[in-house]
């Protein structure tokens, strides 16, 4: 490929050669461009304070790049747009739409959102230094009378053994009540004057793997669509989880859902530890389950059972908030597998932390 166009370059093109599909806050932006005679490219443009260097990729080689973030589903979304106004104009004849190629599925033109609503309440995170991409996570929608908190783990927010420290997050919402193919990206700041905007937990055991930001209502997405937890969803005193129940674990391992309709996946595993008893004295409980990097932060539920009154759309108890594997320090990794456990916190720390 010929090296990348200077701004004067860029300047001369048409505007119907070149489609700007995301710009970041920042003022960073991607665009899609099509030549006369060649597949069409990505480029991305760096602002104009960051000094950087204007970068193409084909759109297929962009696409399955790694540290997929924002600007991937800006493209995503965009080419499957594209998919129907380029078969109708193979029909009429032929346009510059048809000679766009898509690799992703072709979209429902109208689909109706039949997804689980404990899929709706469950949300993608990434972590960000500036505009630089650090990590992917899971979070999820709890909330306390009018306020509205996604809560995740707390080591996505900091962690300072770990060496990271993010200075924003990005969530995801479903924006089209009708279309689960329609997302948009909410920046959600972590810090003011210095001072942390999420709060976390302690007890006598220690820190608490839990962490909740309210977010500004105002601020979401138009047309943003969500489910939420409440406090109603949370176990009563009383409440008996048996020892091997099964547990569902909602979130994005590795960074892997559903990309067209911008949804989670679920492990199922089951209760490894007494539910109500503190696992060797901390605020957690045991899973065993296959989860892996980018699952931090989702819900642990169990399907509620109807008491026979108004059905709730979100039918399922919140038993707590998955944080990470459980393994053995002096294990042989030759001889033994892994434990193959995982660390959950119970979830009724939420009260507190979502408390006034």
């Amino acid at each position: 490929m010929d090296s990348p166009m200077t701004g004067t370059e860029r300047g001369a093109e048409t505007a119907g050669d070149v489609l700007e599909f995301h710009r970041s806050s920042s003022g960073d932006g991607w665009f899609l461009c099509r030549c006369e005679g060649e597949a069409p490219i990505v480029r991305h443009v760096p602002n104009a304070a960051s000094g950087g260097i204007v970068s193409e990729l084909e759109v297929g080689a962009f696409l399955s790049s790694r540290g997929r973030g924002p600007e991937h589903d800006a493209l995503m979304n965009l080419l499957s747009g594209l998919i129907p106004s380029a078969r109708e104009s193979a029909q009429s004849g032929g346009g510059p739409a048809a000679v766009l190629p898509c690799r992703a599925n072709p979209p429902e033109s109208h689909i109706q959102v039949g997804a689980d609503a404990l899929l709706l309440a469950v949300t993608r995170v990434c972590t960000f230094a500036q505009e630089r991409r650090l990590t992917s996570a899971s979070g999820f929608f709890f909330q306390q009378e009018t306020r509205l908190f996604l809560v995740t783990s707390r080591h996505v927010m900091i962690d300072v053994s770990g060496g990271h420290f993010p200075d924003r997050l990005e969530i995801e919402f479903h924006v089209d009540a009708e279309n689960l193919a329609v997302a948009s990206w909410l920046s959600v700041p972590l810090y003011t004057a210095g001072h942390p905007l999420w709060r976390q937990g302690t007890d006598d055991g220690g820190d608490i793997d839990i962490a909740v930001i309210e977010l500004n209502r105002t601020a979401l997405p138009p047309g943003a669509t969500f489910q939420a937890f409440r406090p109603g969803h949370l176990p009563r005193p009383g409440d008996v989880v048996p020892i091997g129940a099964s547990l569902l674990i909602v979130g994005f391992p590795l960074g892997f859902h559903d990309s067209l309709h911008h949804l989670p996946v679920v492990r199922q595993g089951v209760l490894a530890s007494a539910f109500g008893l503190r696992f060797q004295g901390k605020g957690c409980f045991v899973t065993d389950a296959r989860t892996h990097r980018g699952t931090s932060g989702a819900p642990v539920v169990l399907r509620a059972v109807s008491d026979g009154g108004q059905s709730d759309e979100l039918a399922w108890l919140l038993l707590g908030v998955h944080s990470s594997s459980i393994d053995m320090g002096g294990r042989d990794e030759q001889l033994d597998e892994s434990l193959g456990l995982n660390s959950a916190w119970y979830a009724d720390i939420l009260m507190v932390l979502t408390a006034h």
